[in-house]
């Protein structure tokens, strides 16, 4: 008697290279809550988290400076419910509905899904101004400098290598923070346990 196939195999977690700011309140703490979050998601695991960078505003008007970082996770959710959940903790965290390009004191972005390729205007793929912005590219190439992207071939190195070049506004690491939670090699159960006491 043949087995029937084990309908509850679970695939396998799709890399996802995420960005995370914010510039209202207190940002480092919104950073380190955010990231805790995503930590404490049952269908989300956080693999590696970048520096956190100062960045002046880019965009219409005026705001107050920037701090952002970025994480590589690792999640079964698909592309469109896991831009769900970050939205859902974006506002957890005050940030309001329709609020793009906006002061706000949590933004989370997809930057890619593994090499997917999307053109839905809901979830584009890979983000359309990841090569755009050296406040992206500098964290990202921290933990992903040989990565791919899929939309034009070039690796996250080369991407902020050009962008360098380009110059603009200036992207500078923080001095090293002792609570912001970076993964060390072999401690995984360290890392949690930092999460859990800063990141709430």
């Amino acid at each position: 008697m043949r087995a029937e196939p084990n309908a509850c195999v679970r695939p396998a977690p799709e890399s996802v290279l995420l960005g995370i700011g914010s510039n209202q309140g207190d940002r480092l703490a919104h950073l380190r809550s955010g990231v805790f979050s995503l930590a404490i998601h049952p269908e989300i695991e956080v693999l590696d988290l970048s520096r956190v960078y100062r960045t002046d505003y880019v965009g219409p008007g005026e705001q107050d400076p920037y701090l952002n970082a970025c994480l590589r996770i690792g999640t079964t959710l698909a592309p469109r419910v896991l831009l769900l959940i970050l939205k859902l903790i974006e506002q957890r965290h005050g940030r309001a509905p329709d609020s793009h390009m906006a002061p706000r004191p949590l933004d989370i972005d997809i930057l890619t899904y593994g090499s997917r390729l999307s053109g839905d205007p809901v979830l584009t793929l890979p983000h359309p101004r990841l090569r755009e912005r050296a406040f992206v590219l500098e964290p990202l190439q921290e933990i992903a400098p040989d990565f791919v992207l899929p939309d034009c071939g070039q690796t996250v190195r080369s991407a902020c290598e050009k962008i360098r070049r380009r110059g603009g506004p200036r992207v500078s690491p923080l001095p090293e923070e002792p609570d912001w939670p970076r993964p060390v090699a072999g401690r995984k159960d360290d890392w949690r346990a930092s999460l859990a006491v800063h990141g709430r």
